[in-house]
């Protein structure tokens, strides 16, 4: 059967950790550290806006993010300095397993970006990467003011896709979008990038576990 495919991007698709390369340039000695620093207050930052209902779109949560960063790590970063590694972000490396999966996975399902970041910086993020043309199109959590795993991004997307949630899955590496997802009764394809990673204890599984995206088309139905 034909399923509908909603791909979390940052993390899923392409690596965070990439922009450490573009860090490197301002903390040489601390890049691997300040990187991993900026995805984490970047996600904590957007969970603390869709709980107290503050929305700012996810480029706001990716710039509070490297500010915060600059303060501390002691970066001194200028406004000129914040902006070239903002545009950084706009060219995060992809997965290798990516573009692979993509093409096989498109020749039987439709399948769609799903993301907390707006629609212009994923469709940015895709054109520079040159798998835009692989999607049925994006769908950003910013046209309902909220972030994963709010519920009501989710059945936003099943909206925008025309998608039942049990003809749909998820696929994402992070354990909070899994589980958002699955609360809404869409189906689960968790991407366990790292062998030693363990998923929330939280009593919902997912329904599949891939090392790679390469193996999911096997494991995914088809026609």
């Amino acid at each position: 059967m034909q399923c509908t495919l909603a791909f979390d991007v940052y993390g899923t698709l392409f690596d965070p950790q990439g922009i450490e390369r573009a860090v490197a340039a301002f903390a040489p000695e601390r890049a691997t550290e300040v990187a991993a620093m900026w995805r984490h207050k970047q996600l904590e930052y957007a969970f603390r806006r869709g709980l107290m209902q503050r929305f700012k779109d996810f480029s706001v949560c990716t710039r509070d993010a490297l500010r915060y960063c600059n303060e501390l790590y002691g970066l001194k970063l200028t406004d000129t300095d914040e902006a070239v590694l903002m545009e950084a972000y706009n060219l995060l490396p992809l997965f290798d397993d990516v573009q692979q999966a993509l093409q096989m996975l498109g020749k039987q399902h439709r399948i769609y970006a799903f993301s907390n970041g707006c629609k212009p910086m994923v469709e940015s993020l895709l054109e520079n990467a040159g798998i835009a043309n692989e999607f049925n199109g994006v769908v950003s959590v910013s046209d309902v003011k909220s972030f994963k795993p709010d519920p009501k991004v989710y059945t936003h997307f099943l909206r925008e896709a025309n998608s039942h949630p049990e003809q749909t899955w998820l696929v994402s590496a992070n354990g909070f979008d899994i589980i958002g997802a699955g609360s809404v009764g869409m189906r689960t394809a968790w991407v366990k990038r790292d062998p030693a990673a363990a998923f929330d204890p939280w009593g919902a599984q997912p329904e599949l576990v891939v090392e790679s995206l390469i193996r999911l088309p096997n494991q995914l139905p088809v026609r």
